[in-house]
């Protein structure tokens, strides 16, 4: 299958003078587009503020509590009241909390509390806002990287593996048995029944530990290069009793023993791999005959023009600039991005081996495409 890529068309040279160029826009356009930018500059500031609010517990004491005054929503979260005032300031400026001057009280509304606090999780904004001020943190470095071209190391994003965690937690182990497994209906019987699994790049091990709960008879093992993550997860693992998961400080690049699994997993993690190829190829060598390689993935198409109606297309882009290709080209590999797309996702797959490939998606995620391999034809 050919490479998906960006193509460009080669013309004669003309015969006619070119057409007069458009007449510029009506000052109208420029000034909706500064306002749009105005929005916009709001709305960042919005999204650091959800991300301090949800850290600091401000909407778990807000959404528990009558209206009150600062002082004691402050009292109530444990926190400084004059940081507590100025946050609260961000968030009535905003919309998002009410205040009643008369009587000196702060509240948040039910409605909004429906989408903010650790109560309303898998619909909790505040988790994806923190993505803002974690990738902000290491501006300075990803400009020098436009300039020298190279990377910046996962070391120096020093809090991407509790704010994965907190993501996954949200965005997949809910859904993991219930939507995602189920996508492959051959797959939940054997795990019921008892197969090996492999699950790769697995972080601090929130979906591993998942589907090694919930199928006490199959066994489980998580590959990660962070030992952070990995110490969280084996933590978390020892904390519930889990006998059937194990997790292991590996490169899925690295050699693998073929045959060793029956399904292999790989939650958002393929595109920021060094040597994703490789990866992928060992994936296809590490599976059984009839093995499974089920690959959760950025839903995006492989070209601009393609995604620039997605509803979440600019944070998409915003994310793979400031973190999933600078890491990537930090450990020498080719900066594949968020959005490499589900037509180079399923080149490089059908490349590392696997005949059989389907995309599946699930009707309310808008970020998400879960691919189905096999190296057998259907």
């Amino acid at each position: 299958m050919p490479a998906a890529t960006e193509t460009s068309t080669r013309t004669s040279p003309p015969t006619t003078p070119p057409p007069a160029p458009p007449p510029a826009a009506p000052a109208r356009s420029a000034d909706a587009f500064g306002r749009r930018m105005l929005e916009a500059l709001n709305g960042a500031a919005l999204m650091l503020m959800t991300s301090i609010g949800h850290r600091t517990g401000l909407f778990d004491a807000m959404a528990a509590t009558p209206p009150a005054s600062c002082a004691a929503i402050a009292q109530e979260a444990g926190l400084s009241e004059r940081y507590v005032r100025e946050w609260l300031g961000a968030m009535v400026c905003a919309g998002v909390v009410d205040f009643d001057p008369d009587a000196g009280t702060y509240h948040l509304p039910a409605e909004h509390a429906a989408w903010l606090g650790r109560a309303a999780s898998p619909h909790n904004v505040a988790v994806s806002a923190q993505w803002i001020s974690m990738i902000g943190s290491v501006e300075d470095q990803v400009v020098d990287a436009f300039g020298h071209g190279r990377g910046v190391p996962y070391s120096a994003y020093r809090r991407f593996h509790q704010v994965m965690a907190d993501d996954t937690a949200q965005r997949i182990v809910p859904r993991i048995v219930r939507d995602i497994l189920p996508l492959a209906a051959h797959l939940v019987p054997l795990l019921e029944h008892g197969i090996d699994v492999l699950d790769v790049g697995c972080g601090a091990g929130g979906a591993t530990i998942a589907m090694a709960s919930e199928y006490r008879r199959s066994r489980f093992v998580g590959w990660d290069i962070s030992a952070e993550a990995l110490g969280a997860a084996r933590a978390e693992a020892s904390r519930r009793g889990l006998r059937n998961v194990r997790f292991e400080a590996r490169d899925a690049a690295d050699p693998v023993e073929p045959g060793s699994f029956d399904l292999a997993t790989a939650f958002d993690a393929i595109h920021d791999q060094a040597r994703p190829a490789r990866a992928l190829a060992n994936v296809a060598a590490a599976l059984r005959p009839g093995g499974t390689f089920l690959m959760v993935d950025v839903r995006a198409s492989s070209h601009h023009h393609r995604n620039a109606d997605h509803p979440a297309g600019t944070f998409i882009y915003a994310m793979s600039c400031m973190h999933c290709v600078p890491v990537s080209l930090a450990a020498g590999g080719p900066g594949l991005g968020a959005a490499w797309g589900e037509e180079k996702a399923t080149e490089m797959l059908r490349n590392a081996g696997f005949r059989s490939v389907r995309l599946e998606r699930l009707a309310d995620d808008i970020l998400n495409n879960y691919y189905i391999a096999s190296v057998e034809p259907e």
